[in-house]
């Protein structure tokens, strides 16, 4: 992970959630998330070898760095405004009330929602593996969800 520490001014505190696991078929399975005050960042590789699997989950890691600051620094130019904290933090709660309701909510989950815009949103939840993501629009203020469409293109719910 060291190979990370470049892309920052300030070496951030975090903490690395790492996964290994070894498959009877000769793979090795390797994920990692890294949640920053900033960014999270996800990766998961499969491969023959261990050590290729997280060689692999590495560079992913490297590339999701350098193309957030890449959108960071363009949209910086572009504005000539300061950067601003733009990633949602997720608290989860697991419940475990069972109303007997065929529909049984499982798990919840709280938002702090951060100021961005859609494209923003659409990167974040690319780099966290999901196929929605819920922020505040920088625009409306208001609370807007990304989502990623069946023919892979991506769709945006605004709200009133």
């Amino acid at each position: 992970m060291g190979k990370l520490e470049r892309y920052f001014n300030d070496v951030p505190e975090a903490t690395a959630h790492v996964n290994l696991k070894v498959y009877t078929e000769k793979t090795a399975k390797a994920e990692v998330t890294i949640p920053l005050p900033y960014l999270v960042l996800r990766a998961e590789e499969t491969s023959p070898d261990l050590y290729g699997s997280i060689d692999l989950v590495v560079d992913k890691l490297e590339r999701q760095v350098r193309k957030f600051k890449t959108k960071i620094n363009r949209k910086k130019r572009e504005t000539n405004k300061p950067e601003v904290d733009q990633t949602a933090f997720f608290a989860d709660e697991d419940t475990e009330e069972d109303n007997g309701s065929d529909l049984e909510i499982v798990r919840t989950k709280r938002l702090s929602l951060k100021p961005m815009d859609s494209e923003e949103a659409v990167l974040q939840m690319n780099m966290l593996g999901h196929n929605f993501f819920i922020f505040e629009d920088a625009d409306t203020t208001g609370t807007s969800i990304v989502y990623r469409r069946k023919d892979g293109k991506y769709g945006l719910i605004e709200t009133d």
